[in-house]
């Protein structure tokens, strides 16, 4: 970007936000500042274009619940998902993450006195995925919309007619749930089987269980950084639903 352009950006951000007739000398600084660490990151800049598309997706009406203490690390819930959507025995594959935490736990080997799985305290904690609520990140962070509800079951499902392979989607989930297929150049994630989990009905511990979705977003620590990705063709949009002076114009 060019130096003398970026005064220009942040006033252009600021129209979005609903901030252009107020802002300040002071404002105009703390927004510089702002912009440093988020609109850089959103891309929001490159995306004050007219006729964004704003996609809210319905909450999912079932999610797969699981319960670390039943656990006993047999991964056959992640042979038996990938048996199913995938024709082949693979558990790098499969929606659901068991082996990566199995010996030191979700925080790795560097988890100290706290350590768990088999290297600690013996607990193996499970990754499923959540089904976020609006605003979905792997949904929204993909330029394809390849990311839909599926209609039957609400679950957030990757259309691999639509997927590219580049990946955004991976690297928007906090949890890393998104599976990549390198063979294929194909994400993929947790659907819920249409509705009927295999990794559930494989489990010989009731260790994971089908159950009513409800927001489980703010339970556990994220797996790891996460890279804001998000594309300018729904920056716009997203900025005017989510901050709070466009919510109150439009209220009123």
């Amino acid at each position: 970007m060019k130096p003398g352009k970026f005064p220009e950006l942040i006033k252009l951000a600021a129209s979005a936000a609903g901030m252009d007739a107020t802002l300040s000398r002071r404002g105009f600084l703390m927004l510089s500042a702002c912009a440093v660490s988020s609109l850089t990151a959103l891309g929001l800049c490159e995306a004050l274009g007219a006729g964004a598309p704003l996609v809210i997706l319905d909450n999912a009406r079932g999610m797969i619940l699981a319960d670390p203490s039943r656990c006993v690390g047999c991964q056959r819930c992640e042979l038996a998902c990938t048996e199913f959507n995938d024709g082949r025995a693979q558990p790098s594959l499969s929606r659901i993450k068991i082996g990566r935490a199995m010996n030191f736990g979700p925080e790795g080997p560097t988890g100290g006195p706290a350590m768990q799985g088999t290297w600690g305290n013996g607990l193996v904690v499970q990754s499923v995925c959540r089904q976020c609520p609006h605003p979905v990140l792997c949904a929204t962070a993909c330029p394809e919309n390849a990311i839909q509800a599926d209609p039957k079951t609400g679950a957030r499902v990757v259309d691999a007619r639509r997927c590219v392979g580049c990946r955004l989607c991976q690297r928007a989930c906090p949890w890393d749930m998104i599976t990549f297929d390198e063979d294929r150049q194909k994400a993929s994630k947790c659907f819920l089987c249409n509705g009927k989990p295999k990794c559930v009905e494989a489990c010989p511990s009731g260790a994971l269980r089908f159950v009513p979705w409800r927001d489980i977003t703010r339970e556990g620590r994220a797996g790891g950084p996460v890279l804001s990705a998000l594309p300018a063709a729904k920056a716009r949009a997203c900025v005017e639903c989510h901050t709070p002076s466009r919510k109150k114009s439009s209220a009123r």
